[in-house]
Parts: C-alpha cells; sequence; structure tokens
C-alpha cells in the first residue's frame, strides 16, 4: 500500500494566500489608513465569482498581532482552491492593481501578499 498522495491531473491547487501589513500603513495617518481599510472589501471581495476560486475559509489575526508583519507570521490568511498557477498570480496581483483613495497610491505600499501552492493533504482531511 503506497503512502503516497494520488496525483489529480487538472485538480485546483489548494492555496494559502499570506497577507502582512507593512509598516507603511502603520505610518500612515487615520485618514489614509481609513482609505485602505475602504479598499480591501473590492479588492479581496468576491474571489468566487471574479476568478473562478473556491474560498475555504479565512483567518485574521489583527486582535492578536499589532504591528507590520513583513514575514510569518501573517496578519491575515485566505484559503482556497485555485484552478490554477496563472490565478493564483493573478490575485496575488490585487494588490499591484488596486488603488486605495484618490492618490493613485496601490494597495502594495501597505500589503504584503504571499501565496503557498500545493495540493490536499491525502491524509486527516476528513
Amino acid at each position: 500500500m503506497s503512502t503516497a498522495a494520488p496525483d489529480t491531473p487538472g485538480a485546483p491547487l489548494r492555496t494559502l494566500f499570506c497577507i502582512g501589513v507593512t509598516q507603511e500603513f502603520f505610518n500612515a495617518g487615520d485618514e489614509e489608513r481609513a482609505a485602505v481599510a475602504a479598499a480591501l472589501p473590492a479588492a479581496f471581495g468576491r474571489l468566487a465569482d471574479r476568478f473562478g476560486v473556491r474560498v475555504l475559509g479565512t483567518l485574521d489575526d489583527d486582535r492578536l498581532m499589532v504591528g507590520a508583519s513583513a514575514v510569518w507570521p501573517w496578519t491575515s490568511y485566505i484559503l482556497a482552491d485555485v484552478p490554477d498557477v496563472d490565478t493564483v498570480s493573478r490575485i496575488c496581483g490585487i494588490v499591484r492593481d488596486t488603488e486605495v483613495g484618490d492618490g493613485g497610491v496601490r494597495l502594495w505600499r501597505y500589503l504584503r501578499v504571499e501565496a503557498r501552492a500545493g495540493r490536499p493533504l491525502f491524509f486527516g482531511t476528513e
């Protein structure tokens, strides 16, 4: 009996999007931080409709972690099944494309995104 995970060609990638808040966010004034917060729902909302992903869960650690998160532990996470690597890249690119307020500043000034993609773990998932 093999204990290796089965290969499933064409199966979605189980992807963990790790989102960190940069020091720029904490350096910003109240109005600028409010503009960042206002940009987030449109930026990361409706991922299923926009990218064809299945969001499995989210986690926001903003109550137990305060300050910039340049590396693990991150501030928030999105776990999703994603069709392919190109879609993973496009979702990471949300921070490149999303403008904050009217100043022409992009979301990537305030957020960092990293993705880990693989396949579902072959044991203990039921």
